[in-house]
């Protein structure tokens, strides 16, 4: 384990323990995907989906995009926030999670209120008819900059893209090795996005970095 890990997981149960905690749901789903999945820390958990629920409470979004559903658990907390009226599309490209994702979502209070896909969402995306007031990317990294590509024509003047991992265990700051293609991805991406005139944008580093993009 890396220095950053040690810091990072101090730092994050000193948060967690100063953080309200999760309904009995969603403490349940993030429970139950590290008992039962081999890569449980993709879900979002307690302390990002607290700062996901803040974030839509606060902007109150008509129209959510979720690319990358895995268990469910940031789209609850996301689909809490949103106005009257309004839908979250979340995409998720592994059929294999969408039992247990509609299971999940047939019990929160705001499950009828999303939208699940399951496909590709470089082929989904394209499908979808809302202009979206808020989307947040938290799939394959080397798609990235695809999805970005995709959904920002489609987000209001000063809509937000919530991009995740863009930090990626702190890798992005040290040597890259030339099979890793995933920080690379991430790499590019963030040096694509720095670069755009089309948003502002601000790299959060928090969990695993967050990169907050406004549409200008």
């Amino acid at each position: 384990m890396s220095t950053f890990d040690l810091i990072a997981q101090d730092i994050e149960e000193y948060c967690e323990a100063h953080t309200t905690p999760e309904d009995a749901l969603l403490y349940r789903l993030n429970r139950q995907t590290y008992l039962q999945t081999i890569n449980p820390r993709m879900c979002s958990g307690h302390l990002q989906g607290q700062f996901l629920t803040f974030l839509s409470k606060m902007m109150r979004p008509k129209f959510i995009l979720e690319i990358g559903t895995f268990m469910g658990y940031s789209a609850i907390c996301l689909a809490s926030g949103l106005a009257d009226g309004g839908e979250l599309h979340t995409i998720e490209s592994n059929p294999e999670y969408e039992d247990r994702i509609r299971e999940y979502l047939a019990q929160s209070p705001v499950g009828d209120r999303i939208v699940l896909h399951i496909g590709d969402a470089k082929e989904v995306v394209p499908t979808l008819e809302p202009v979206w007031d808020l989307v947040f990317i938290d799939a394959e990294k080397e798609d990235y900059r695809s999805y970005y590509d995709k959904v920002l024509p489609r987000i209001r003047q000063g809509g937000f893209i919530l991009v995740d991992n863009v930090l990626w265990n702190g890798k992005v700051t040290q040597e890259v090795l030339r099979h890793d293609r995933d920080t690379q991805a991430i790499m590019e991406f963030n040096n694509y996005v720095q670069q755009d005139d089309r948003v502002r944008n601000m790299l959060l580093p928090f969990r695993d970095g967050i990169m907050m993009i406004e549409k200008q």
